[in-house]
């Protein structure tokens, strides 16, 4: 898988492995590394998603990891979900021997949430930023017992144009009733990331990352 690869330091033992969102790349999230300060070498792979036409953008071949049929939910394309997963399985096998946190944004954030509650061995957390939880009325019946207790952080946007606000605390509150405990945080900003998120993100990172 063609990524963006970043170590804060020598000899990492652990990853985070970060998926960008709609038309974006690997490239996306990278500035945000410096800013995370992390307590120790982190290794972060960001990946680009796989070209393919989107229909909500008449069609228009772009980076996605999905393709989304219309806007504010409705029929969703498993088939590309159920791919990409697959592809951050083949992310994490790469990972031998790392404490593993998926990260992502948006269409990202959705997939990193799909992968990290069916992944088969425990995982040290997920980042679910401005993003739901997609295949939710699937997730009972496909969740893995290793990561029923995952560290989950979500944060959104109080003014989100592209998801909005109750979408993301929607999916929220299906996790908490699946009995997931998810970090939960919103903010006064858009479709975007915010200094106070990124400081939130570091201390969540710092803290799920420890003695790794």
């Amino acid at each position: 898988m063609d990524a963006v690869e970043i170590e804060t330091g020598p000899e990492p033992r652990a990853a985070v492995i970060w998926l960008h969102g709609l038309g974006a790349d690997g490239h996306d999230f990278e500035p945000i590394v410096p800013e995370l300060e992390l307590e120790q070498a982190v290794r972060f792979v960001f990946p680009h998603a796989p070209m393919r036409p989107v229909t909500i953008n008449n069609g228009m071949r772009m980076r996605a990891w999905y393709d989304i049929f219309q806007f504010g939910g409705g029929p969703e394309d498993e088939a590309g979900i159920r791919a990409s997963q697959k592809i951050v399985e083949a992310l994490i096998g790469a990972e031998k021997g790392k404490k593993i946190v998926l990260a992502g944004f948006s269409q990202g954030g959705a997939i990193v949430l799909q992968a990290a509650l069916r992944h088969a061995k425990a995982l040290a957390g997920v980042l679910a930023l401005s993003t739901y939880l997609p295949l939710a009325a699937k997730v009972q019946a496909e969740a893995s017992s290793a990561n029923r207790a995952i560290p989950i952080f979500m944060a959104h946007g109080q003014y989100d144009e592209i998801i909005p606000l109750d979408r993301a605390e929607a999916s929220r509150d299906a996790l908490q009733r699946l009995g997931y405990a998810v970090e939960w945080h919103a903010y006064p900003m858009p479709h975007s990331v915010c200094a106070p998120e990124i400081a939130d993100i570091s201390r969540f990172l710092n803290r799920v990352l420890q003695d790794s």
